[in-house]
């Protein structure tokens, strides 16, 4: 899906920058290279992108235009919460909640095209101050859990997995909204996906909350 779409707006300045959250450096790669991508894509290790940019989940996007101005801050890219209605085994999903998550993965890739050929007069671009309001705003524990999630990276790098583990589990405690910081101790499958019994078991507990953010965009369901 981004290549394609790099491969239509490149001509106008657009350029993906893609970055795998994963600490596992080996889970990510088989992926990037079967993709075979001509946009940077980089594996951040120590999730220094989710603490700049308050990311929490996969797959989000942040809009930076050419003057390094933030126009749309972190929200999900295009992807939806029919996943928690499919068929665990068949992998199948019923056809309403297919639809809505087309849906939105059309509705965003058309605001994205929009922007980029329009600018700063694309009805999705926010200006400054609407952008400032969407930011997420990062809570203390969520910082601190950062700082303890690179120290965990540190110590399992130069041989202390347990102790590395301990400090990567109080991270994922102090800031438990961090799809993306839970995962890093879940369980793969033989594709490195967290998609065990572990992550479902997570996804179900949300109960009526989202799993991905409500996303700010017209024609978004």
């Amino acid at each position: 899906m981004w290549q394609a779409l790099y491969e239509e707006l490149k001509d106008h300045g657009f350029v993906v920058i893609a970055v795998a959250l994963d600490s596992r450096e080996e889970d990510p790669l088989p992926w990037i290279e079967a993709a075979a991508p001509t946009y940077p894509c980089l594996i951040d290790r120590d999730h220094r992108l989710a603490d700049l940019y308050d990311m929490v989940n996969v797959p989000q996007a942040v809009w930076i235009d050419e003057r390094g101005t933030i126009v749309r801050p972190t929200e999900p890219a295009g992807a939806y919460e029919g996943f928690r209605r499919m068929d665990r085994v068949t992998r199948e999903m019923p056809a309403d909640a297919a639809r809505v998550t087309a849906q939105a993965k059309a509705t965003y890739l058309d605001a994205l095209r929009d922007w980029v050929r329009r600018g700063d007069a694309s009805e999705h671009a926010f200006d400054a101050e609407r952008a400032r309001a969407h930011a997420p705003r990062p809570t203390e524990d969520a910082a601190r859990a950062h700082v303890l999630f690179r120290l965990g990276q540190h110590l399992i790098r130069h041989g202390q997995p347990d102790e590395g583990d301990r400090w990567l589990a109080e991270a994922s405690r102090l800031h438990p909204e961090s799809w993306a910081m839970w995962r890093q101790r879940a369980g793969v499958t033989e594709l490195g996906l967290a998609a065990q019994p572990d992550f479902w078991a997570r996804v179900d507990a949300l109960g009526a909350r989202r799993y991905y953010a409500p996303v700010d965009m017209k024609g978004m369901p």
